[in-house]
C-alpha cells in the first residue's frame, strides 16, 4: 500500500508537468507552422507608403496579408460592409457568392481563407465585402499608349482607380482609402506582380505581371447581367498569375462573364493595347484603329485605347443606356435630377477631359508624361465650366481617385500615387518602384 501511495503521489505531482509540457509542445508547433506560412512575407515602409511583399502557396500569400496588415484588413472589411448595409444587406452579397462561387479557382477561395485565418476575421466577412466592391459604383479610367504615341515606342499603361471617398470604417473613422498598399506578389506557380491595392484585396482591378502583360477595369453598369460566372476579382488575379500574352488575358476575362464591365489590357512585347467591352453574353474586342473607336462623341486615337464606365460598341451600350449620346443636354439634365441612374453625362466628361490631354501630348508620352496626362485629366483645370458639377475635393465628373498608375510591362517601372485623408490621389505625392527592383529584396 505504502509503494502504491508513493507511485500516485509521483503520478500527480508529474502530470501537471507532463500536461504543461504537452501545450507548450503545442504551442511550439503552431509557432513553427505559423513562422513557416509567415516566411515568405513582410511589410516595408517607404517614404510613407506600405509595400507588401507576399510569397509562397495562395493559403500562404493569403495569411501573410491578412497576418501583416491585420489592423488595416479589419478596418476596410468593416468599412466595407457598413458600406454596403445602405444598399444591400449581407445575406444578399453572401447568396450572389454562393451562386457565382462554383466557378471561382479553388487557389483564390484558399487565399480568401488565408486573408481571413491571418486578419482574424470571418470568411464570410471578407467574402461579402469582396462581393460589395464587384457590384458597386466604380469610377476609373484606363488607357494603354504604344509605338508612335510614345516616345521611345514602348508601351505605357495606365489606370486610375476610383471609389467612393465615404467607405468608412465605424469603429476606427478610417477611411478605405488611407488603408492603401502596394503589393508585390510573387506565387509558387505562377507570374510575379505589382499592384496599387487596398488592405484585404489582391488587388484593386488591375497591375503588372512579369511577363508583361498590364490590364485595368472599369465597372459598366448593364441590364445584361448575371451572378453565374467568375467575379471579375478573380479573373483579374487570374491575368496577373498566369497570363504571359494580352490573347491569354483576353481569354481569361472573358471567360464565365458576369456583369457589365470595360478591360484595357495591354503587353510589352510585341507592344499592343486592347479594349474589351463584356456583358454577361456580349463581347467587344478592339484596338485603335477598329471603328468602334471612332463613333460619335468619341473618337480614336492612334496607337492608343481607352476606356472609362462607358461602352462605345452600339449593341452593348444599349444594354447600358439611351441615348446612346452621353455628351448631350438630355444626359446632362438626367445626371442633374437623377444622378445615381444616370450618371454617364459626367463619365463622358472624364473621358473627354483626359482624351484631350492624350491628344495634346501624343507622341511625347512617357512614364511621367503619361501620368501628367492622366492627373491633369481629372483636374480638369482647362474645363472651368466642367467644375460646376464636381463637388468639393472630386475630379472631372466627380471622380475619386484613391489610386493612379502608369506601368511600362517593358521594364517594369512604375510610377503611383495613393489618395489621404484629405486629397485624392490625382492630388498627392508620386511614387516609383521597379517590379524586379522589388523581387529581388530579401525579407529584413
Amino acid at each position: 500500500m505504502k509503494h502504491l501511495l508513493v507511485v500516485s503521489i509521483c503520478i500527480c505531482c508529474f502530470l501537471p508537468l507532463a500536461q504543461a509540457t504537452i501545450i507548450s509542445q503545442q504551442k511550439n508547433t503552431q509557432y513553427l507552422s505559423q513562422s513557416s506560412v509567415l516566411a515568405g512575407g513582410w511589410v516595408e515602409e517607404r517614404d510613407n507608403i506600405t509595400i507588401l511583399h507576399v510569397s509562397g502557396s495562395h493559403y500562404e500569400m493569403g495569411f501573410q496579408h491578412g497576418y501583416l496588415l491585420q489592423e488595416e484588413v479589419q478596418q476596410n472589411i468593416r468599412a466595407f460592409l457598413h458600406y454596403a448595409e445602405k444598399y444591400l444587406p449581407l445575406t444578399d452579397l453572401l447568396a450572389y457568392w454562393n451562386i457565382s462561387k462554383s466557378y471561382v479557382p479553388p487557389e483564390y477561395i484558399e487565399e480568401m481563407q488565408g486573408i481571413a485565418d491571418g486578419a482574424n476575421i470571418s470568411f464570410n466577412d471578407i467574402i461579402a465585402s469582396i462581393m460589395a466592391v464587384e457590384y458597386s459604383d466604380h469610377g476609373c479610367y484606363g488607357i494603354a499608349a504604344w509605338g508612335p504615341a510614345t516616345v521611345d515606342g514602348k508601351l505605357y499603361h495606365a489606370r486610375s482607380f476610383d471609389l467612393p471617398s465615404n467607405i468608412q470604417d465605424p469603429v476606427s473613422g478610417k477611411y478605405a482609402h488611407e488603408n492603401t498598399v502596394l503589393v508585390v506578389r510573387n506565387p509558387d506557380n505562377g507570374s510575379a506582380s505589382l499592384c496599387p491595392a487596398i488592405a484585404g484585396s489582391f488587388h484593386t482591378g488591375g497591375g503588372m505581371n512579369s511577363q508583361g502583360v498590364s490590364l485595368g477595369i472599369q465597372i459598366c453598369w448593364s441590364k445584361d447581367q448575371t451572378f453565374e460566372g467568375n467575379p471579375y476579382h478573380f479573373r483579374v488575379q487570374q491575368v496577373l498569375d498566369s497570363a504571359a500574352t494580352a490573347e491569354d488575358a483576353l481569354q481569361i476575362l472573358n471567360t464565365n462573364r458576369t456583369h457589365g464591365f470595360n478591360f484595357i489590357v495591354s503587353q510589352a512585347d510585341p507592344a499592343v493595347g486592347f479594349a474589351l467591352e463584356q456583358t454577361a453574353n456580349l463581347t467587344y474586342i478592339g484596338t485603335h484603329n477598329d471603328s468602334v473607336e471612332n463613333i460619335k462623341p468619341f473618337w480614336a486615337l492612334e496607337h492608343v485605347v481607352r476606356r472609362t464606365n462607358v461602352f462605345l460598341e452600339p449593341t452593348i451600350a444599349a444594354t447600358q443606356r439611351k441615348p446612346y449620346n452621353p455628351s448631350g443636354l438630355i444626359a446632362f439634365f438626367k445626371l442633374l435630377f437623377f444622378q445615381k441612374s444616370n450618371p454617364f453625362f459626367a463619365v463622358y466628361q472624364l473621358y473627354q477631359s483626359v482624351s484631350k490631354e492624350i491628344s495634346s501630348t501624343w507622341g511625347n508620352l512617357t512614364l511621367n508624361n503619361t501620368m501628367n496626362v492622366l492627373q491633369n485629366g481629372y483636374r480638369a483645370e482647362d474645363f472651368p465650366l466642367l467644375r460646376l458639377i464636381e463637388r468639393l475635393g472630386k475630379g472631372t465628373g466627380m471622380a475619386e481617385a484613391w489610386n493612379q498608375w502608369v506601368a511600362c510591362p517593358a521594364t517594369g517601372d512604375m510610377v503611383f500615387s495613393f489618395a489621404n485623408h484629405d486629397q485624392m490621389a490625382f492630388r498627392t505625392e508620386l511614387h516609383y518602384v521597379n517590379l524586379y527592383d522589388l523581387l529581388s529584396e530579401s525579407p529584413p
